[in-house]
């Protein structure tokens, strides 16, 4: 999939390209980095539950049908419709994953930074997040990536671009899928996503109905971009209604990587900006509430009112892990077609839960990002 000039450009950016087909990759996220530096974990610690130390950030498709203007890869990021290369095996990529994930951190155990008990926790991989870049959904053997995941004990992730109707129908359950609505309209989402594909907005709301119908887990992922897409929030409320996720999260344009040569840094909005343009949003959905907020991330999470337990005054988005792995088990053997999200969305209690919780934080200013 990947030539070498496109591969030597990646491996500047610490990305690691995986297998003889060279479609998948591993890059350490930075929230990875700062967790084992002692200096917080990421909004997916605090929202859900996800330890940032233990956290693999990989794709199985280095392709996308799409050219967004936000996106941080290069130009010589490969683009198709339809999946066109050699296929490498399941189990090759998920191994090939992880040990990159152990070498590229590897430095961090002689580092004097470094938490020495986070270091040693993070050579075992205990979340995916089947993102990083291109479409890993594309990949013809996803399902069985996600199965060698949940066998291992490893949670999963899977974020898609909304325009892959029939791979969003075929995959197997995930402990959370991710939906990615870039704009209220179809015009402007031709004009932020620049999709290959000519039906792009049926592809689209089909996804949407597509999101809909799964029981498990699901999020949609709203890029905030200032002075393009942060517009119509009645817009946005609609394609909410129609995809029904348990949770929102309304997260900040990154300045970051690709997007710098098309994009300006005025793009991305401030904290204050992106909470109030969720606020905005959920206005219009009465079924939903102002869950959480990640200030460093610049990201705000919108939930179900049924996340919030009134008893304990508190809001239930964490994941319960081992209720899913048991649900998951269960699928396995054909005992259950679905794992139902209201059966593995109960806070996560464990001894390091608490220490989690206050680094969550971090001590990053979003001052620091700029």
């Amino acid at each position: 999939m990947l030539g070498p000039e496109a591969i030597a450009e990646l491996e500047k950016q610490q990305y690691r390209i995986l297998g003889d087909n060279k479609h998948s990759a591993v890059k350490v996220c930075g929230w990875t980095k700062n967790m084992l530096r002692g200096k917080g974990g990421c909004y997916k610690l605090k929202f859900y539950g996800i330890r940032s130390h233990q956290c693999l950030q990989m794709t199985t498709s280095m392709s996308c049908a799409n050219r967004c203007v936000f996106c941080w890869r290069g130009r010589k990021a490969p683009v198709a419709k339809k999946w066109r290369w050699g296929m490498d095996e399941p189990e090759d990529i998920i191994k090939g994953a992880l040990d990159a994930q152990e070498h590229l951190l590897y430095g961090f155990g002689g580092h004097p930074t470094a938490d020495k008990q986070l270091y040693e926790e993070s050579k075992e991989v205990r979340h995916v997040a089947l993102s990083l870049s291109g479409e890993p959904i594309t990949y013809p053997r996803i399902n069985e990536v996600v199965a060698g995941f949940h066998k291992r004990g490893i949670s999963t992730f899977m974020v898609t671009n909304a325009q892959y109707t029939d791979e969003i129908r075929d995959l197997a359950p995930v402990t959370q899928l991710y939906l990615s609505v870039d704009a209220p309209s179809k015009d402007l989402l031709k004009k932020i996503d620049k999709p290959l594909f000519p039906d792009y907005w049926e592809r689209f709301l089909g996804s949407l109905d597509g999101l809909a119908k799964k029981k498990g887990r699901t999020t949609i992922r709203i890029t905030a971009i200032k002075g393009m897409n942060m517009v119509s929030p009645e817009g946005y409320a609609e394609l909410v209604r129609r995809g029904d996720p348990d949770f929102v999260e309304v997260k900040a344009y990154m300045f970051v990587g690709a997007s710098r040569q098309v994009l300006s840094i005025k793009n991305m909005p401030y904290h204050d900006e992106v909470k109030a343009f969720a606020e905005a949003i959920l206005a219009h959905l009465p079924g939903y509430a102002l869950a959480d907020e990640h200030k460093p991330s610049r990201v705000v999470l919108l939930a179900k009112k049924q996340y919030y337990d009134e008893a304990r005054k508190s809001w239930e988005t964490w994941i319960d892990f081992n209720a899913f792995f048991q649900r998951w088990a269960a699928y396995e053997a054909g005992e259950c077609r679905d794992i139902p999200s209201e059966e593995c969305s109960v806070r996560w209690t464990s001894a390091h839960a608490a220490r989690d919780l206050e680094v969550a934080e971090g001590d990053i200013e979003e001052k620091d990002l700029d």
